[in-house]
């Protein structure tokens, strides 16, 4: 896969070019019925994610062939795992898509999604990703990706004193280890749990870690707290010396597909064709308990190139392409408090459009 690419911003578009200019005619998509399509506005932490059958939506192949690039930041997160399972299967050249994956980092891949030199960046709505709209730049967040087991505990540790409940921990003055820094989308669920353990976001001194630093930095006492991954969670989970406190919402994907000019406005029939792959590999592979199914877990743990064990240690992410109403201004308001965006809220409208998905299942907006 092709390296990282450090190239300069550089965009002129206007805020508002990046909508497709006319309505496109939505027709009923056959396996996609009632269930294709849930209120964006249902934030309940049970809402079952959208679905159509198994195969559907149907691919409907472009007249002229496309060769897009997709950026991503790694190929081995669970994830991508539906981008590495429709590449295998198949499912986007059934499109008339011809997809390369490119390894690049967020605030490496905006500029090039943004002049058109990247087609989609497979990531998150990133607090870079809020700057650089600011800055002029033709992107929107057009399809989610996953939200959490409701037994997954990946998310907010912190380490007790004796005798301690969680539930009287206070995170005023901690320090918290994290390989993810203060622009991360998972600055959310942590202002969250800042809020309820009464910290807020300043008060809280981050120390970003390497991987293999972050759970020894919390067992060692070199931090009060960290944001566990998959699966090292695992290894303090029943501890009485740790307790859990936050993870990502429920329900509530903060990442997937965000689109630059080219799948907005310049070609959006393979905008759409390549959400159609990508919710057409969702509904026949991962529409539920993917990982009970022994042989798929160890197809999975081959694509991605990782420890089956280590696949089989986490729940099954709950894949869900939609997003929810009012996800980019809740991010903006943690991403304030930490400090790392500029200019007044963004309205949603700026940096999400839905359509393309809905198109994809044949859902009337």
């Amino acid at each position: 896969m092709a390296a990282a690419l450090a190239l300069s911003a550089g965009c002129a578009a206007g805020p508002d070019t990046a909508a497709p200019a006319e309505p496109r005619a939505i027709k009923p998509v056959r396996g996609c019925g009632a269930h294709s399509w849930t209120d964006p506005a249902d934030l309940s932490p049970g809402r079952a994610p959208a679905r159509c059958s198994p195969g559907a939506p149907a691919p409907a192949p472009l007249t002229r062939r496309r060769t897009l690039t997709l950026a991503t930041g790694t190929l081995a997160a669970e994830y991508v795992a539906p981008l590495r399972v429709a590449l295998a299967k198949g499912e986007f050249r059934k499109e008339g898509l011809e997809v390369r994956l490119k390894v690049l980092p967020t605030p490496d891949a905006l500029p090039l999604l943004a002049r058109g030199e990247l087609d989609a960046l497979w990531a998150a709505p990133e607090a870079a990703v809020v700057n650089g709209v600011h800055g002029g730049f033709d992107l929107r967040w057009v399809a989610g990706n996953f939200s959490p087991a409701p037994d997954s505990r990946s998310g907010l540790w912190v380490r007790l004193r004796d005798g301690q409940r969680a539930s009287a921990v206070s995170l005023k003055g901690a320090t918290l280890g994290t390989m993810i820094g203060k622009g991360s989308v998972i600055m959310y669920p942590m202002d969250r749990a800042f809020a309820a353990h009464g910290a807020a976001a300043d008060s809280v001194t981050f120390r970003q870690l390497g991987s293999s630093d972050v759970l020894t930095a919390l067992t060692g006492g070199g931090v009060d707290a960290a944001w566990l991954l998959d699966p090292v969670w695992r290894q303090v989970d029943g501890s009485a010396r740790y307790a859990f406190l936050s993870g990502q919402p429920r329900g509530e994907p903060l990442g997937g597909a965000l689109y630059g000019p080219n799948l907005l406005t310049k070609d959006p029939d393979a905008g759409v064709a390549l959400l159609r792959a990508y919710i057409r590999t969702v509904n026949t592979y991962f529409a539920g308990n993917y990982k009970a199914d022994p042989a798929f877990t160890g197809e999975l743990a081959r694509l991605l190139k990782v420890d089956r064990k280590v696949l089989e240690a986490v729940p099954a992410l709950r894949m869900d392409w939609e997003i929810r109403k009012g996800t980019t201004d809740r991010l903006q308001r943690a991403y304030r408090d930490a400090g790392v965006i500029r200019g007044e809220p963004l309205p949603e409208s700026r940096l999400v459009d839905r359509r393309l998905y809905a198109e994809a299942v044949g859902h009337r907006m």
